[in-house]
């Protein structure tokens, strides 16, 4: 075996790592490869034996190249919010197995994902690195060229926004949020009687013509008739996952980690009393999104790797 193939070899044993790593910061599957084959690349250019830490440089070299991509994309003010609440998970012609990313997105969280799009660049680098991965600040701070003061500033900003805050005790807040997951569960079943049992009688949903296919009503009334459409489009309920929304529990739907809507729900008396389908891309904005959950990767949460 030549040196480059066991350079080759080095690299694929930390392949996965830098995926993981990458993934969070871009929140695309396939940039996230084309990330990772980036840094293959820098590595095969550069003098690897005079690296001391490959696991800190090749992180340190994935890192810095994501920093730069998610800052071209905000200098091209891309925006990764649809409009379109779909049937299903769109086929993206973008290289990545569809299915695959769903599965990344819910080993991840959806709503975590939903959140780290609307960091900055410099925010989201430092809170994956540092909450997600256990990186020193002294660390991260060259990578997103700040001092490490401001590096730390930077991922309590982030942290902030990603645990949120919400006026209600915490009883009330796991109340709803188990009614809202009895609901959610129900929904990707199609369990009819199961719906009729959490919906309130006189349950009111209403929702942007852009979230429902062509025809239907953007208000409905009544716990038969909202419990029938839920179980005819329960496609979409695979796609959902619990948050905070604007401080209470509602539910992102977000394929592959890209927010396509919100269900802003109101519960009363232990039912869902109404909710609102969001998928206005202005609406949507104006929505502040953040998890219920201990962040993966944190103290008390789950594991940070794919």
């Amino acid at each position: 075996m030549d040196g480059q193939e066991a350079l080759a070899d080095r690299f694929e044993a930390h392949r996965g790592h830098l995926r993981g790593v990458a993934y969070r910061m871009l929140g695309s599957l396939s940039d996230a490869d084309d990330a990772v084959q980036e840094t293959w690349l820098r590595l095969s250019r550069s003098d690897a034996a005079g690296i001391e830490n490959l696991t800190g440089w090749l992180r340190t070299v994935v890192s810095r190249i994501c920093l730069d991509m998610l800052r071209s994309a905000a200098a091209r003010h891309e925006e990764p919010v649809d409009g379109q609440l779909p049937d299903k998970a769109r086929e993206f012609g973008d290289g990545a197995d569809p299915e695959e990313e769903v599965l990344l997105a819910d080993s991840v969280g959806r709503a975590l994902l939903v959140v780290l799009d609307t960091l900055g660049p410099a925010e989201r680098v430092a809170f994956v690195l540092h909450d997600l991965f256990a990186v020193p600040f002294d660390q991260i701070a060259p990578v997103v060229e700040r001092t490490t003061v401001t590096t730390k500033k930077l991922a309590s900003r982030a942290r902030h926004k990603v645990r949120g805050t919400s006026p209600l005790a915490a009883p009330v807040l796991a109340e709803h949020r188990q009614v809202v997951e009895t609901f959610l569960a129900a929904a990707r079943s199609g369990d009819l009687a199961a719906l009729l049992t959490v919906l309130a009688p006189d349950v009111v949903r209403t929702a942007d013509l852009s979230a429902l296919p062509t025809g239907r009503a953007a208000v409905i009334r009544g716990a038969r008739a909202v419990a029938d459409e839920t179980v005819l489009l329960k496609r979409n309920a695979r796609f959902a996952e619990p948050a905070l929304i604007d401080g209470t529990v509602g539910l992102v739907v977000a394929p592959r980690g890209r927010l396509l809507g919100v269900l802003v729900i109101q519960v009363e008396d232990g039912r869902v009393a109404s909710y609102e389908v969001v998928a206005d891309p202005a609406r949507l904005r104006a929505l502040d999104v953040a998890v219920l959950d201990e962040v993966p990767g944190m103290p008390g949460g789950g594991h940070a790797g794919l």
